[in-house]
């Protein structure tokens, strides 16, 4: 099975670099791994110093919400010229475990599961030290994020609860990415592509298998709860998915979001909207 991995990066260089060599030291290396730059020409030299043979494609962007869902695609479509038939998508701050791969390719080729969305731990890393995170040592920090299944290193799990996919690291055969036609490209910034996304895979009868073993790592990085940097891009793309599905995603955030006063519910428009201090 030929195995292309697809990233799509901005201004993420250190968690580029530490994601190519984690993927170089894997037992399984990806045959292509496709690169997609958002309007960051810093990428390609962050991949020369690696050492990568990973293909780079810019994606021009100069300003506004990152077009992380039409980046995915552009991936996938390039992955797809290049004979992929595993489309493996590992977000930029993540670190493949060493056996993530082998086990994405080993479940792909189980006849029960060779049309599902795969999906893989993810473990949430700490600050890292000094001197940075010790990739021998990572397997040894696995722990993963509680809000998803964790099935045993050798089990899957299928599900068809679509509202848990996420797209941080998962697979899929190229035959079910181009049954599924890829993500929704409505969507810019952060939010809610990822949701609508499962919602097309649940409309299309593609379930969901959590793969134990195919751990990857998420590299720490300040973030906010709720994630007050992004409510504009959430307000938006919360409203896309409304009108496309009939049901508000991202409720804990836009709640929490009101409750810090930077949004309120327009019963009379009924929708979520910004207030004047989120400006």
């Amino acid at each position: 099975m030929k195995t292309c991995v697809v990233t799509i990066a901005a201004h993420r260089h250190r968690h580029l670099s530490l994601q190519l060599r984690g993927l170089y030291r894997g037992d399984r290396r990806p045959d292509r791994h496709v690169v997609v730059a958002m309007g960051d020409p810093g990428v390609a030299s962050t991949v020369a110093r690696t050492g990568s043979d990973a293909s780079i494609v810019f994606m021009p962007h100069a300003e506004g919400p990152l077009p992380l869902a039409a980046a995915r695609n552009l991936g996938a479509d390039r992955a797809l010229d290049l004979g992929a038939e595993l489309l493996v998508f590992l977000d930029v701050d993540c670190i493949p475990a060493p056996g993530m791969l082998r086990r994405y390719e080993d479940v792909a080729g189980d006849e029960r599961y060779r049309d599902a969305l795969l999906c893989g731990p993810v473990t949430y890393l700490p600050p890292p030290p000094e001197n940075g995170y010790d990739l021998d040592r990572l397997p040894e920090m696995v722990d993963p994020h509680p809000a998803r299944p964790v099935p045993a290193d050798d089990d899957v799990l299928p599900s068809r609860d679509h509202h848990l996919f996420w797209s941080l690291s998962f697979a899929t055969t190229a035959t079910t990415w181009r049954r599924l036609g890829g993500f929704c490209t409505d969507y810019t910034g952060y939010g809610g592509e990822d949701t609508d996304f499962g919602c097309t895979a649940a409309r299309s009868d593609v379930e969901l298998a959590w793969v134990g073993g195919a751990h990857a790592f998420h590299q720490y990085h300040p973030v906010s709860d709720p994630p007050v940097e992004h409510v504009h891009d959430i307000v938006t793309n919360a409203t896309i998915f409304q009108r496309r599905w009939g049901w508000w995603p991202m409720r804990g955030w836009l709640d929490g979001f009101a409750e810090l006063g930077l949004v309120r519910y327009d019963t009379r428009r009924g929708r979520w909207i910004c207030t004047a201090a989120a400006r």
